[in-house]
């Protein structure tokens, strides 16, 4: 079967569904509890986000209400608390100890099991760059792997030279052998280095909680044979093509070696190409050339693979009763202001980009992040602008005002994503305070409009949740982060607002879960996408659209073909919401094109896979086939006619003759036969006798064969 497992549950089109988490977290619990009553494991550990800690505990007693629980909250990881805390998972016989993410990191694993896998991270760093000074490769390579070897030794000094408390409980200790991580995708950011420059997408930043994660995944294979690890996920790979690989290491880490792909470069060469392309610049102005990796090759073969420890389920397979979802994308024209922005910022990227500007005066990290504020409202560039009344923000304003009105008799509920220019109580412009003002301004009372940002604890989260659930709160606001992965408020919503755009596809998936999910009562809802012409917003659909490449061609129900570098229809939604901002006719007709070649393009890879798939069939499989079925044929009419000769005798044993001797009742015939099992020595047929003249062989064979 494989090292672990993985359950993905997964939107082929990341807008029309996302994983229904209600029998997710039922599929885990049941699992965790089977596995324990059939001896397969004996304490479960289940990893989910922070807030949804009594979510999974409430799900869990619904399934199975007499469940000994332990469920973690934010005072058992304070530092006095602990050590306590650890000690009663250690200790305690529990069906389930339910934690969230951030006090799974503070349980720390052995000193020495962290020094043995840093040690062993140098040795295949060192390893590769011998490599690159025996091929003269790039300095610039050779400069970034030894910086990154520096990196890792400086922490295996720091680990060295700490005093080792033996009073800490490590997570080793701690008896878990089974462990489940809910949104797994949260640990994406694995430790990874490479050989690759300048190319898109390849990050080799790592995130300490990632690096946790992995040398507990390796401890609890070792202790359980690679069986002890599910992750499970709506949005497996959310980024780059790096994700898989790095779910890869997680969940497959012996079948990686086996197959000698451990190192990013040899499973990239494998599996990937990197092309060069024109793309739009950020500052949304022109275009640059990039690299990145955009066609991929031996796909069924890195699929196969995958599905060892996966278990893919798209909404094509799934069809799951959720409402039908009207999308609508709302362009709106830049303001003056805003054009002579974009300008300024084009003029700042170009400084930026001939390295005439100091990058801790300006960098492109502050022309992106100020470009992204300036397509959701000017004022979060100069306070001092006016309020522009054809912003998309007022044009969002008069949606939600329309749909609350029409919406009053049911008490429909509407969502507002907005990961920018969140409530901050100190003063200064942001827009969810100015659409609160503008909403109550139009008609809707304060009580029924709601940041989640208000709602800082558990309990405040619950009660919140269910007032919109109940239709108490019509209006909720919110970012992806803080309202999006497991967020159940379904029951009345009609409408979502996407404000502004997240970076990565799967932050729309998890955005669009909240709507187009079980349980929700309207038949129809509507999404909004709001996009201002001309602005960042392009470059950020073209960022969701080069994601959405490789994503589709791994996340799908269907068989992949052999090398694809072609869009899907999320990828092409995209494109167009691209074009539309892009606002210049030219630039539009040839994303139009562009969106039409790809179109044909799939079209014609899935044509050519069917066709040859129908050639096989009829030249190869079908005539086997026949032939095979014509033999099969004339073998039962001979058959019936050695049954025509000895019929049963009615409410009788015709007889059987084992070993040249005949017997006429049953008991003996089946002491006789028991009698010859004991004398078997090998694996060889032995001729057992006849009956109803039909010739018997008794053979042995292994259980585990």
């Amino acid at each position: 079967m494989g090292n672990c497992h993985a359950r993905f549950g997964v939107g082929e089109n990341p807008e029309i569904i996302s994983k229904d988490y209600l029998s997710l977290s039922f599929e885990m619990a049941a699992s965790a509890m089977e596995s324990k009553r059939l001896g397969l494991c004996q304490k479960s550990m289940f990893v989910v986000p922070n807030h949804l800690t009594l979510q999974w505990a409430n799900e869990f007693l619904r399934l199975y209400p007499s469940a000994k629980l332990l469920v973690a909250n934010k005072r058992d990881f304070e530092t006095a608390n602990r050590k306590k805390f650890c000690a009663r998972i250690a200790t305690g016989d529990y069906d389930a100890v339910i934690i969230g993410h951030s006090q799974f990191e503070k349980i720390p694993i052995s000193a020495e099991r962290q020094e043995r896998i840093l040690r062993q991270q140098i040795d295949e760093i060192e390893i590769a760059l011998s490599e690159l000074k025996h091929n003269r490769g790039e300095n610039f390579s050779i400069k970034q792997m030894e910086k990154t070897r520096k990196s890792l030794q400086t922490r295996l000094d720091k680990l060295l030279a700490n005093d080792r408390k033996d009073d800490v409980v490590t997570f080793e200790q701690l008896g878990v052998d089974r462990l489940f991580v809910d949104e797994s995708h949260a640990f994406k950011n694995l430790f990874l280095y490479t050989k690759m420059r300048n190319v898109a997408g390849l990050s080799t930043s790592e995130a300490q909680k990632s690096s946790d994660m992995f040398m507990k995944c390796q401890y609890m294979d070792e202790l359980t044979g690679g069986r002890g690890v599910i992750f499970a996920t709506g949005t497996p790979v959310s980024n780059s093509m790096t994700e898989l690989y790095t779910v890869m290491r997680y969940l497959q880490y012996n079948t990686l070696q086996q197959q000698r792909l451990t190192h990013f470069d040899c499973w990239a060469s494998t599996f990937g190409e990197t092309t060069t392309a024109i793309e739009l610049a950020p500052e949304g102005t022109g275009y640059r050339a990039r690299t990145r990796f955009a066609k991929f090759f031996n796909l069924p073969e890195l699929m196969n693979m995958f599905k060892e420890v996966a278990d893919i389920k798209t909404s094509d397979q799934l069809n799951l009763p959720v409402p039908e979802a009207k999308f609508e994308t709302i362009l709106v024209k830049p303001s003056e202001h805003q054009k002579a922005i974009v300008a300024e910022l084009s003029e700042r990227a170009a400084q930026v980009h001939n390295g005439v500007i100091d990058p801790s005066v300006d960098n492109m990290l502050k022309i992106t992040s100020d470009g992204r504020k300036l397509g959701l409202d000017q004022r979060l560039i100069n306070p001092l602008l006016p309020d522009d009344p054809d912003s998309k923000l007022n044009a969002c304003v008069n949606n939600v005002l329309r749909i609350w009105n029409e919406g009053k008799e049911d008490k429909l509920t509407q969502l507002l994503f907005c990961d920018l220019s969140t409530p901050k109580n100190d003063g200064t412009f942001n827009v969810y305070d100015d659409i609160k003002s503008k909403l109550i301004s139009g008609g809707v009372p304060e009580k029924e409009i709601a940041f989640i940002h208000d709602a800082d604890s558990e309990a405040k989260k619950k009660e919140l949740f269910a007032k919109v659930r109940a239709g108490k709160v019509r209006i909720l606001l919110g970012s992806t982060q803080k309202l999006g992965a497991g967020t159940n408020i379904q029951d009345k919503l009609i409408a979502l607002h996407h404000l502004d755009v997240g970076w990565r596809p799967s932050d729309m998936t998890q955005r669009n879960g909240r709507i187009i999910r079980q349980g929700n009562k309207n038949k129809q809802v509507q999404v909004y996408q709001y996009v201002t012409e001309g602005t960042f917003d392009a470059y950020l659909y073209q960022t969701l659209e080069n994601k959405q490449k490789f994503i589709s061609q791994i996340m799908t129900s269907k068989s992949p073909v052999r090398s694809c570098d072609d869009v899907d229809e999320q990828a092409l939604s995209y494109a167009e919401i691209k074009a539309l901002c892009a606002g210049n006719p030219l630039i539009k007709e040839k994303m139009d094109l562009d969106i039409e070649v790809a179109r044909l393009k799939v079209l014609k890879a899935d044509y050519q896979s069917k066709q040859y798939s129908l050639e096989d069939k009829l030249l190869k499989y079908f005539p086997v086939e026949i032939e095979k079925q014509k033999y099969c044929i004339k073998g039962f009419e001979t058959d019936i006619k050695t049954l025509e000769q000895y019929p049963q005798i009615k409410d009788g044993f015709i007889g059987m003759t084992i070993a040249d001797n005949h017997y006429s009742e049953k008991e003996q015939a089946g002491s006789a036969i028991l009698e010859m099992c004991k004398n078997i020595k090998n694996n060889e047929p032995v001729m057992l006798g006849n009956y109803r003249g039909f010739q018997m062989e008794l053979l042995f064979e292994s259980f585990n064969k």
